[in-house]
């Protein structure tokens, strides 16, 4: 009976993850059990040890997968962001990432990978292991660019698996204070009578400052000239320094430009005003009945991640968002947190991308 000898030692080893199984564990030890116990067929005890050890086998690799996830994050975690430092991304991604790293006392290193409207970053990240420990922060520019991109390096309703939304605020509209216009009216008044003449700045091609200006545009019957600059910030530059007209930013990336009279502000995007600046009014209510975009983040991970280390991300992004300082700072930054389930946030993504796509067809907004 020496086939018997060897896998008896085996099978007592193995029986040592008894001692320190959790509950859950001790079920699939259990069931491997039952399946060696139901072997019949052949040598009964030859069968009986087969069936275990191979049960056995699978049980250790589900108990290993089990540990790595509960140990979930074991290593310093990437927050990959696809744009340049500074802008509002920028600006998000660092608050949640310190909100993570109190919480976990794990490392949250802010990567800024620019370029290419955000594909560059993301398609980084796409390539990573799904393990939880590199992350992409998005914004509106994900679900704009299959829309206004021929050629995607990923697909991005495959790529990728939502995790959790933050917050979402109304773009601002501000003109440089060389430029003279003091209102709406008067930005589309100077644009009928020479148009072409004034120009806008973007983050870059299929932004989300572009696709808002463009509508802009084609909801007031003008003509504005884009200016793409290599992410948010430049732009900011570029307008408070005369060099452009106009520019469509994120409450984030301008807040602070326009609260100090470095730009003039004339509306917001939303629907309703902006508590960050209740006395600029919305495009809606500046004669574009029914004008509306916003901008928005979130945090997604490559595709097949472990479904439990998204739920923990979840959970600890969410209860960030309700803490005072969250709610305060993105408040500050003219943005409102706002928490939600993994399959809520999707179906957000599902329904921005049919907008979006449906929009780029309208205006002819191309990005390649």
């Amino acid at each position: 009976m020496q086939l018997l000898t060897a896998p008896r030692h085996v099978v007592s080893g193995l029986f040592c993850n008894l001692v320190t199984a959790s509950a859950s564990d001790k079920r699939l030890i259990g069931q491997s059990f039952r399946r060696m116990m139901a072997a019949t067929n052949e040598n009964k005890e030859t069968s009986m040890i087969r069936a275990f050890v191979a049960a056995m086998c699978a049980t250790t690799v589900v108990l290993g997968a089990s540990h790595a996830q509960a140990q979930y994050p074991s290593k310093q975690i990437t927050l990959v962001v696809p744009f340049a430092a500074g802008g509002s991304n920028d600006i998000v991604a660092r608050a949640i990432g310190k909100k993570l790293n109190e919480a976990w006392g794990q490392p949250v290193v802010i990567d800024n990978r620019a370029g290419a409207g955000g594909v560059i970053g993301a398609a980084f990240v796409a390539g990573t292991e799904p393990d939880g420990h590199t992350l992409l922060l998005v914004s509106s520019t994900y679900t704009i660019n299959p829309a206004v991109k021929s050629k995607m390096p990923f697909d991005t309703a495959k790529a990728f698996d939502p995790v959790a939304f933050i917050a979402q605020s109304p773009l601002l509209m501000a003109v440089s204070n060389k430029s003279g216009h003091q209102s709406v009216k008067d930005l589309i008044t100077a644009a009928k009578a020479r148009p072409a003449s004034i120009n806008y700045a973007s983050a870059g091609p299929g932004s989300i400052n572009q696709i808002a200006a463009e509508l802009f545009a084609s909801s007031a019957g003008i003509k504005l000239v884009h200016v793409p600059y290599k992410g948010g910030s430049l732009a900011v530059n570029d307008l408070v320094g005369g060099h452009v007209d106009v520019y469509v930013s994120s409450m984030p990336q301008i807040l602070q430009v326009a609260k100090t009279n470095q730009a003039k502000p004339i509306a917001v995007t939303g629907l309703k005003r902006s508590p960050a600046l209740p006395d600029v009014p919305t495009l809606d209510e500046s004669g574009l009945k029914g004008y509306e975009a916003s901008s928005w983040w979130g945090i997604v991970v490559p595709a097949g991640t472990p479904k439990d280390v998204i739920t923990k991300l979840n959970l600890e992004i969410n209860k960030a968002l309700d803490t005072d300082e969250m709610k305060k700072f993105l408040a500050g930054e003219g943005a409102e947190a706002m928490a939600m389930t993994p399959r809520a946030f999707q179906d957000l993504i599902d329904k921005e991308m049919k907008r979006w796509d449906a929009v780029a067809k309208e205006t002819g907004i191309r990005a390649d």
